[in-house]
């Protein structure tokens, strides 16, 4: 029997690595970022939320014994996402790991949803994601080394019963196969990009006043009988991240408490 030189803890390690995280200021994009500076990442915090979302972010990865930088800007905006991630690399030092979870939910029916709706869920939750992947990528692939994770929705594969939602949906889809699409355009240069999935997630977007009454429904109909918390949209992150996932690429991780399976 050969000698076993794996060091299996070591692959959740992401000691030394710069992250760069969207929609780091609530929900699971600030869970994210703290995880992996509980793994060990600085971390860039970058969101365009008004209020403490990111000093609270920021704080807790103090608190880790890690750096951060927090920047306010729209994911919409491409000039300042490169701007953004520049910043990162002059402050924290080369970019190598990446998490994209800004995004936003509505509903409306179909026939009703006005234009500019529809256009603002595609420019934040699709556009954005895309503007983000192609800042970041440029920064990466000067290194020939990362991982991107994009936080996509179990709606982009299965149709939500009960909700209006088809241009969330339709966005949603967009991001896993995006990521597909640029996984293998950069899959021969150093470069992991795989999304996840989130089932019902106890999230502030889930939890907004007029979904309140769908939650029980949200849990009655999730297999586990009940809905994610953010801490456990952590560990995928972290795994997809590290070098436990080094042969993982343009894979979406569904994490929906076995919602898809029925």
């Amino acid at each position: 029997m050969s000698e076993i030189t794996l060091n299996a803890p070591k692959l959740f390690d992401l000691s030394g690595n710069v992250a760069f995280v969207t929609g780091a200021g609530s929900g699971i994009g600030q869970r994210i970022a703290m995880g992996l500076a509980q793994c060990g990442a600085d971390v860039a915090l970058l969101d365009r939320r008004t209020d403490d979302g990111l000093a609270k972010t920021a704080e807790f990865i103090a608190g880790a014994g890690r750096r951060s930088i927090r920047i306010a800007a729209d994911v919409t905006n491409g000039a300042a996402l490169n701007e953004a991630v520049a910043r990162t690399e002059a402050e924290l030092g080369p970019l190598a790991l990446a998490v994209n979870a800004a995004g936003i939910a509505n509903a409306s029916p179909a026939e009703e949803m006005e234009e500019s709706q529809f256009q603002t869920m595609m420019d934040i939750n699709l556009k954005g994601v895309f503007l983000s992947c192609q800042a970041e990528a440029r920064a990466m692939l000067k290194t020939g080394r990362g991982s991107i994770v994009n936080i996509a929705s179990m709606s982009g594969v299965i149709v939500n019963r009960g909700l209006s939602q088809c241009h969330y949906n339709a966005s949603k889809a967009g991001v896993i196969h995006m990521t597909k699409s640029m996984a293998m355009e950069w899959v021969g240069r150093g470069i992991r990009v795989n999304t996840i999935s989130p089932g019902y997630t106890a999230t502030p977007m889930n939890t907004r006043p007029e979904m309140v009454h769908q939650t029980k429904l949200f849990e009655e109909q999730t297999p586990m009988q009940r809905m994610a918390t953010v801490d456990e949209m952590v560990g995928p992150a972290v795994f997809l991240l590290s070098d436990a996932a080094s042969f993982v690429t343009g894979v979406d991780l569904l994490v929906d408490g076995g919602f898809c399976c029925w």
